[in-house]
């Protein structure tokens, strides 16, 4: 496959479906980044168990390459970056059901996170935003 294949070019500009998903998977990866930040600061700082906190966080951290070079491909226009971004919202499924069984204050945040995992999966697979990415496309030889 060349690289030209690999890296469609778009014809006008970016489809607003597509920059909303870049935009929900970016802000996702944001998320983790935070999230991930406050509990290595919570562990260095004595608040709870230090290890757990500190492995945690960086684990998020970790995991937020994931949506944000997602993002970043999908913004650029690159079909690879569909793959990475879908997964990223099948992952964050799972995960809002979880927070969503709770009885706490996390039930607004599985409230969002599902939303926005649902809304970036139909704008992933919508048939403007694969062609834009030039997914599907059979050239005629």
């Amino acid at each position: 496959m060349s690289s030209a294949e690999q890296n469609p070019k778009s014809e006008g500009p970016r489809p607003p479906r597509l920059t909303a998903a870049a935009a929900l998977a970016a802000l996702e990866g944001l998320v983790l980044v935070a999230v991930g930040g406050y509990l290595v600061v919570q562990g260095l700082s004595g608040a709870g168990d230090e290890r757990t906190a500190v492995t945690g966080g960086l684990t998020m951290i970790g995991l937020a390459l994931l949506p944000l070079i997602a993002a970043r491909g999908l913004f650029r226009l690159r079909s690879w970056s569909r793959g990475p971004a879908i997964i990223t919202q099948i992952m964050a499924l799972p995960v809002a059901w979880q927070l969503l069984q709770t009885n706490s204050v996390a039930i607004p945040a599985g409230i969002a996170l599902a939303v926005v995992a649902v809304t970036s999966l139909v704008l992933l697979v919508n048939p403007e935003t694969t062609q834009a990415l030039g997914i599907g496309r059979r050239d005629a030889a």
